[in-house]
């Protein structure tokens, strides 16, 4: 793919950050990481976060974090515990005005016996020159202002999960009147610990 290549060959940054662990199994966690849109939902509900996601299909995303920054992301490797994203936004601000950019980013999830550790690699791609050039002239600055978002990203999606994790009875009662498309929903209900029943009980008075 020309446009992977293209951010893997010349990135303008290349950053790494690890993220706080989720406290939650495995499982539980991969569910909330391949449901963007309901981990953003649920995150607004507790107040944890602003960003809106749209599923367009199961590897296809519109995103906007209400702070001037939207686009579109992609899932282009879905492994066990590897996700890889190729992703293109704008960011509209009063100093540089619009700046667009494409990113390559690799997440890692690592099972451990008390939940998952995450590492993400993001390799960013800036399109306008003159915010390219700031960038790489200012890495310290940037880089230490992208490692705090990458962190937040990991930090509410283990807070979501634990959340779910920890209070299921308050999360399925959340997810079950939330807004969401009925397979996307059920994927989640699914994995949570006290949730399962609500997907298992209509199959069930549907089977005889």
């Amino acid at each position: 793919m020309a446009a992977v290549e293209h951010i893997w060959v010349e990135p303008t940054l290349t950053r790494t950050v690890r993220g706080r662990p989720a406290h939650v199994p495995f499982e539980v966690y991969g569910a909330f990481v391949d449901a963007p849109d309901v981990t953003a939902a649920a995150a607004r509900f507790r107040k944890l976060a602003r960003y809106e996601v749209d599923a367009l299909d199961d590897d296809w995303y519109r995103a906007t974090d209400n702070d001037g920054s939207h686009g579109m992301y992609r899932v282009i490797v879905r492994e066990p515990v590897r996700r890889v994203v190729l992703s293109w936004g704008e960011h509209s601000g009063w100093i540089l005005g619009t700046i667009s950019g494409s990113a390559l980013t690799v997440v890692d999830l690592r099972p451990n016996g008390q939940g998952v550790e995450q590492v993400l690699t993001a390799h960013v791609r800036i399109d306008q020159p003159v915010a390219a050039a700031l960038a790489r002239l200012l890495i310290t600055v940037f880089g230490r202002f992208a490692d705090r978002k990458l962190a937040e990203g990991f930090a509410v999606t283990a807070r979501v999960a634990e959340w779910a994790f920890e209070q299921p009875r308050e999360f399925c009662q959340w997810v079950a009147h939330e807004p969401l498309p009925a397979f996307r929903r059920e994927r989640i209900l699914a994995v949570v610990p006290g949730c399962a029943a609500r997907v298992r009980a209509p199959q069930a008075a549907t089977s005889y």
